[in-house]
């Protein structure tokens, strides 16, 4: 028989498929996999990374979504995984959900920029829902599970429409259950297949209307995580290259395989991460820390002194040109919007985007006078640099520039550890308390240690102070 449909291959072609050498070699990566012999940085990094994902889970747990959700019937039993920030406890696939959607409420959740994501939100609710047994193992599935999602977050090129949040994070979540429960080569290679066909339909949109649907994809990508191990611990199996098949034409467009085994074990895409300070998305980061040079050559610059702002930056940074934002979240993907507040409220901090900060008139009025768009050189020096030219013109008619290559918190300019800790303060402390906020800070330094994790989950299920 043959088809004559272009595009369309009869199942006795299609299914010559060999499973690739670069699974093959993954699931043998990972089923021998030992935390113990990563390097030390490895996993300094890792810890930081897991105490900053607490923190922004504990302060996005406290908005107004997540309260109510937690109210719902289906959140009302109890369960053995802390839902962080809540006081509360629920079932792994509950809490996983609820943890992963709160982490990314404020914009302020790690990332990769050669991922072009943030690996760690979507691993760190599943491996700590997943019954971790120690901290050693706590942080191996961390790593392990956001090496696998940024690999091919790397491999893949997702489609323009798509947003990464919910796609291949489910994989990285799998595969940090899977390590937890000891997984041997082939269920892993089976559960990799199986949790590529679990991620989501995301639309980019999403983001730049504020349809705060896009909050929960990182909440269904831990869920879809564990309960993909489910399925592969029972017995369900994968297509021979699920990962290959749906990252190779489905929601992406293009995948190179080299790129998942290049440098495996030696090169940790965790120690490759970036923290974020500013509570809007790392697109606005670079014309964020722009203004930053520019106020600091002219301290006392108020918004009433700026005629205009002219931003030029490359491509995805430039999409981000809405001058009116509809809430919080629209306008944490909204360049004019950023500028306009950080340069109002001192900074772009989580209250700098809030309701109140949407219907400042000094706000609205300077986000006007912005302009955003795309300089194809500054694109073509993607992934590795995210450049952005600020020009600033006064009232007075004099024009003041900065540019970056990178954005403050990347690899090539990176937080001190002392600012992610103060970061993490600014988060954990209104939660519960600055004395609290300290001991997780120790927990988490600690949690390789003898009854280190034991030490840090009853202070994950620590209710809110407003809870008290």
């Amino acid at each position: 028989m043959s088809i004559v449909t272009p595009g369309v291959q009869p199942a006795s072609v299609l299914l010559r498929q060999e499973r690739p050498a670069w699974l093959a070699e993954w699931g043998r990566f990972a089923a021998g996999f030992d935390p113990g012999g990563l390097p030390p940085e490895v996993l300094a990094r890792a810890r930081l990374v897991l105490l900053d994902s607490i923190g922004v889970i504990a302060a996005g747990m406290q908005e107004p979504e997540l309260r109510a959700l937690l109210a719902r019937p289906n959140y009302a039993g109890g369960g053995a995984a802390a839902v962080i920030g809540a006081g509360r406890a629920l079932p792994p696939l509950l809490a996983a959900f609820a943890n992963g959607t709160a982490g990314v409420m404020l914009e302020l959740d790690e990332g990769n920029q050669y991922a072009r994501g943030h690996p760690a939100i979507h691993v760190v609710p599943a491996a700590l829902a997943a019954a971790p047994k120690d901290g050693r193992a706590l942080l191996g599935a961390i790593i392990l599970g956001y090496e696998m999602g940024a690999r091919i977050g790397i491999a893949s090129k997702l489609r323009v429409t798509m947003h990464p949040h919910g796609t291949w994070g489910t994989v990285g979540a799998f595969l940090s259950a899977a390590h937890l429960h000891g997984a041997d080569a082939e269920t892993i290679i089976q559960g990799l297949n199986i949790a590529s066909s679990l991620g989501l339909s995301t639309s980019r949109r999403t983001m730049l209307e504020g349809a705060t649907v896009r909050n929960a994809y990182a909440g269904f990508s831990n869920q879809l995580g564990l309960m993909a191990w489910d399925l592969a611990a029972a017995g369900f199996t994968g297509e021979t290259d699920g990962i290959g098949a749906v990252y190779g034409g489905i929601i992406a467009e293009e995948f190179s395989p080299a790129a998942m085994t290049e440098q495996l074990g030696t090169r940790w895409e965790i120690a490759r991460n970036y923290f974020k300070r500013h509570a809007a998305c790392r697109y606005t980061h670079g014309a964020l820390d722009a203004l930053g040079e520019i106020s600091a050559r002219l301290p006392g610059l108020r918004a009433a002194d700026v005629a205009a702002i002219a931003v030029e930056t490359y491509v995805w940074a430039a999409q981000l040109d809405l001058p009116q934002p509809r809430n919080m979240l629209s306008a944490k993907f909204s360049i004019p919007f950023a500028l306009a507040t950080a340069l109002v409220h001192g900074g772009a901090s989580v209250p700098a985007f809030r309701p109140p900060a949407l219907r400042d008139e000094a706000v609205r009025d300077l986000a006007a006078r912005v302009t955003v768009r795309e300089d194809a050189a500054l694109t073509a020096q993607l992934p590795g640099l995210r450049p952005a030219r600020l020009t600033v013109t006064l009232r007075d008619g004099s024009t003041h520039r900065a540019e970056v290559l990178t954005n403050r918190g990347d690899t090539e300019d990176p937080y001190a550890r002392e600012d992610i800790l103060a970061k993490f303060r600014e988060m954990a402390a209104p939660v519960w308390g600055e004395a609290a906020a300290e001991t997780l800070i120790t927990a988490v330094e600690a949690v390789e240690e003898p009854g280190g994790l034991s030490r840090l989950l009853p202070l994950l299920a620590a209710p809110p102070r407003s809870a008290s």
